[in-house]
């Protein structure tokens, strides 16, 4: 074992020890200190991470450090920066024990690589539930906040609900296979498996399940509209983007390692699970009326549009899905910290109250106005150029329905986004106060529409990168295929 593999989780985990040490000792520190310096482990992580870029290495043939692996850890350091960042002015205003709460962050990172990371089912699940019970608690952190704790009660009694049905399918896949390596349960699954095809296909039908819940696809999504509603702002934010993001990193290599033999026993599943999502997800979005409940709808939509990419499991679908769910991310992101600003400032979170926000913030409606374009699809935008290539690789391998339904509902959800870019531009404000300008959180939703600009007119380098790190999900379960005799 080369521990040495692992040094941008010691980095994440050590500093989040150092953050509770600082805020227990060094009491009086101004709590937006702290988030800088949980905010400056998260990029020193990310940065040691680089290190790591074209190795193909296995720890203890649990976690296999590839660039897979490498462009998930950046990808989630650099999540938890933004997070750590856009968190400063509203912990230091509205909640107690920051040191507790940035190491959180930091730690949910953790459980995010080492699901994009791990090699079996177990080490699959440990890092599942690491992520998971650190979110539980950073959704109910306001604990003098109602909402705040009923979202985290239903999150954490779905969530563990979820897992135990995840554990039940490992169990039966294990069963089967007599493994939980991935590779090793692909191998089992090339050859015969009519003896034991039932309890294979339930194992199979747990496991979606299960997934479906963390990533919030119909119906397993029942928590999000509450957990997004309930939980403070930042971490809403934060949800949307790790936790769908570590969800379909594992969702991806699991299913192209150790399910690809019997892609036809489970594609309709996907295919149906992601037509109901984008379906249910962007029609109960036109009746919201809560910002925070819009997004978290639009976000079950958009699960719907990434399950696209797993339904047409291929190395090119796989690489458009990662491709659109990096686009994602950072759009979600830049339109999640446009809110916490304006939250910050007025308290106020109904769409309703976000009349004449260009006459009061031009700069924050306008960012705000981009990030709600890009989650549409509309061109110029990352999410154009990401959902097209994600829609064009579904075309391909014979889903040309699903890609017809995705860009059918992509054209619906604009009619909800432009709702709050009406009330924005076309409706007079209430109050005529300009409001004041955060010079930090300004420049974290300036650096974010940056990138959903880039990814949206020079996507090349962001694919590249995203193909170069999804070849070795798919090289492993081709190279099994080889050892089995089924490849060329």
């Amino acid at each position: 074992m080369d521990w040495s593999l692992l040094a941008p989780e010691y980095i994440l985990a050590g500093w989040a020890a150092m953050v509770v040490s600082v805020d227990l000792f060094w009491g009086r520190l101004r709590k937006d200190h702290l988030a800088y310096l949980a905010a400056t482990g998260a990029l020193v992580a990310t940065l040691v991470s680089l290190v790591y870029v074209n190795e193909d290495k296995s720890f203890g043939n649990l976690i296999q450090i590839d660039n897979y692996a490498t462009f998930f850890r950046v990808f989630f350091g650099l999540i938890a920066f933004f997070t750590c960042l856009a968190s400063a002015q509203y912990v230091k205003d509205r909640l107690l024990h920051p040191g507790e709460y940035y190491a959180l962050i930091l730690l949910t990172a953790i459980g995010g690589i080492y699901m994009a990371a791990a090699k079996e089912l177990l080490t699959a699940y440990i890092s599942l539930e690491l992520l998971s019970f650190s979110l539980y608690v950073l959704t109910s952190y306001a604990k003098f906040d109602l909402k705040s704790n009923e979202a985290g009660l239903k999150y954490m009694l779905l969530g563990a609900f979820s897992s135990a049905i995840f554990l039940y399918g490992m169990s039966l896949i294990y069963g089967v296979s007599g493994t939980t390596s991935f590779t090793g349960i692909g191998e089992a699954l090339r050859g015969d498996t009519s003896e034991f095809a039932l309890a294979m296909f339930l194992g199979l039908v747990l496991i979606i399940a299960g997934l479906g819940f963390k990533v919030a696809a119909v119906p397993f999504h029942m928590w999000t509209p509450d957990a997004y509603e309930g939980a403070p702002l930042p971490i809403t934010a934060f949800i949307s983007a790790i936790s769908k993001a570590a969800g379909f990193a594992l969702f991806l290599k699991l299913f192209a390692e150790a399910f690809m033999p019997i892609l036809d026993d489970w594609r309709w599943m996907i295919a149906g699970l992601s037509a109901a999502t984008m379906t249910l997800g962007n029609l109960v979005a036109i009746q919201q009326h809560n910002i925070k409940r819009l997004l978290a709808y639009s976000s079950i939509g958009q699960v719907g549009f990434m399950l696209v990419g797993i339904a047409a499991l291929s190395p090119d679908a796989g690489s458009a899905l990662v491709l659109h769910l990096t686009g994602y991310v950072i759009t979600n992101l830049a339109a999640f910290v446009c809110v916490i600003i304006y939250f910050n400032q007025t308290g106020k979170e109904e769409i309703a109250d976000y009349a004449g926000l260009a006459e009061r913030a031009p700069f924050l409606a306008l960012c705000l106005s981009i990030a709600l374009f890009s989650l549409a699809g509309m061109p110029l935008f990352a999410g154009f150029a990401t959902k097209f290539i994600l829609f064009q690789a579904a075309a391909q391998e014979d889903l040309l329905w699903l890609s017809a339904l995705a860009v059918f509902m992509s054209f619906v959800s604009l009619y909800y986004y432009l709702v709050v870019i009406k009330q924005m531009y076309l409706v007079e404000p209430v109050e005529k106060v300009r409001l004041p300008v955060p010079r930090m959180e300004y420049a974290v939703v300036a650096v974010l529409t940056i990138g959903v600009f880039l990814v949206g007119l020079y996507p090349q380098p962001l694919f590249d990168g995203v193909e170069n790190a999804t070849q070795f999900v798919f090289a492993a379960s081709q190279g099994a295929a080889v050892a089995g005799g089924l490849g060329p």
